[in-house]
């Protein structure tokens, strides 16, 4: 058959089908067919600078506790008074975050985001101040919780998402896989550039240079005024956590973070064990890399079926493959084939992450969402340090490699519960067949 020249307008067959007559058009379609999910997300105006300025404000998440250990445990000579202090910094974000977040939801993201973050500055100045100076040991636990009112900058992300693309759930799904690769790269990096600023300037870089990145970033963040929702002064919507299915769908958020925060001790106790303490972080980072490449192929595709029967079969596949670093570290004892072990077990993360947020924004009220996913990532939060203290109390009492149990009895609770949830609340109809909505500031469920 003659190739079409190039130049001109492409030809069509017409043709006649008992009274009706059909024209087809040969105009190539390779160019649309290959531009993939995430190039259509930022697309949108606003959307590739509001993404920037948020990857700068979440990139210091990942380095502010890992600084905090390395400058205090140096200077003072005690990683019990390191620990604390991040242990109180942990509690006191856990309690001020969901306040932060309900203003932010009342009067707007940048209205409330700039002047919280330029407080908790304050704090991230004051911690290496008082260690150089050799002030007493309560200011830094006073120092550390000032850093309590950081906005939580990844839900901020996920609610302009939501608003940009309330009426299209299948784009929405890519945009919070996007934003769970974005948290695990943000914490794959933040501790290996914050070891690096410690260990190659002095032991207060990593603090301050977090704290510079993290206002940097909100103020970029802030100023796209375009992509923010609109806030909601007067909502009469309830409270998140009275929301139905919110509680126990918390308490799964409580039992993940516990997967998490076991996996760091007992990983590094292994290490240790295996006189390769330093290889920890890369071990870890291994993880997190698995994760998120997992978390940008899944969102790749168009989710099937509804998120409360997609959680508990993450939540079965995360639990499997937390089995094999458990295996690995019991039948090898090799600090090799446990990393190899942990990319696979992270494979697992970010489709649990994802549809366990896409949960939470359905069931949260209107008007409300930045406080409903404050109050899953404070449920983390608390899981991790839970998770932390059973993992470090496990390994110190019977053994590292024992230790692995626990991510995986933690894993299995959260799957119990979510299974208890999709029993208990019937699924909605398959998000990707709703109609979208007319209101103007509504959000499509997904």
């Amino acid at each position: 058959m003659p190739q079409q020249p190039s130049g001109q307008p492409p030809v069509q067959l017409l043709t006649v089908t008992g009274d009706t007559a059909i024209a087809v058009d040969f105009r190539p379609r390779r160019e649309v067919s290959r531009r993939s999910p995430y190039h259509r997300l930022f697309t949108i105006p606003g959307a590739r600078a509001f993404t920037v300025g948020n990857l700068l404000a979440r990139l210091p998440m990942g380095m502010f506790s890992v600084s905090a250990v390395i400058m205090i445990a140096g200077s003072r000579g005690s990683y019990a008074l390191a620990g604390a202090v991040t242990a109180t910094g942990l509690a006191a974000t856990a309690l001020v975050a969901p306040w932060t977040a309900r203003l932010v939801d009342r009067h707007g993201q940048a209205r409330i985001a700039v002047p919280a973050t330029a407080f908790a500055l304050l704090g991230s100045i004051a911690l290496p101040l008082c260690v150089r100076f050799g002030a007493p040991d309560w200011t830094l636990f006073a120092a550390y919780a000032a850093t309590a009112t950081t906005p939580n900058t990844g839900g901020m992300s996920r609610a302009r998402w939501a608003h940009l693309l309330r009426d299209d759930p299948a784009a929405t799904h890519t945009a919070n896989s996007f934003e769970q690769a974005a948290d695990e790269l943000c914490f794959m990096l933040g501790p290996v550039c914050a070891s690096f600023l410690c260990g190659t300037f002095f032991p207060e870089a990593g603090t301050l240079v977090a704290g510079v990145l993290m206002m940097t970033g909100v103020l970029i963040f802030a100023a796209q005024r375009s992509t923010e929702p609109p806030p909601q002064p007067r909502t009469p919507s309830k409270s998140p956590l009275l929301a139905p299915g919110m509680p126990p769908l918390l308490l799964c958020f409580l039992a993940t973070g516990a997967v998490f925060g076991s996996m760091d001790v007992v990983t590094i106790a292994f290490a240790d064990a295996q006189g390769h303490r330093s290889a920890a972080g890369v071990v870890l980072a291994l993880q997190a890399a698995g994760s998120c490449v997992a978390g940008l192929l899944y969102g790749a595709r168009k989710p099937t079926g509804p998120a409360e029967r997609r959680h508990p079969l993450c939540l079965a596949a995360m639990t499997a493959l937390l089995t094999l670093p458990l295996l690995a570290a019991a039948l090898t004892g090799s600090l090799p084939a446990l990393a190899g072990a942990l990319l696979l077990a992270g494979a697992a993360t970010a489709p649990t992450m994802v549809t366990g947020m896409a949960l939470v924004q359905r069931r949260t009220p209107e008007g409300r969402l930045n406080e409903g996913m404050t109050l899953a990532v404070t449920g983390l939060l608390g899981g991790i340090a839970c998770g932390s203290a059973t993992g470090g109390w496990v390994v110190e009492h019977i053994s590292a490699t024992a230790g692995y149990g626990v991510p995986v009895a933690a894993a299995g609770s959260a799957l119990a519960i979510s299974l208890s949830i999709s029993l208990a609340i019937p699924p909605a109809s398959d998000p990707s067949n709703r109609r979208p909505s007319l209101g103007p500031n509504s959000r499509a469920p997904h």
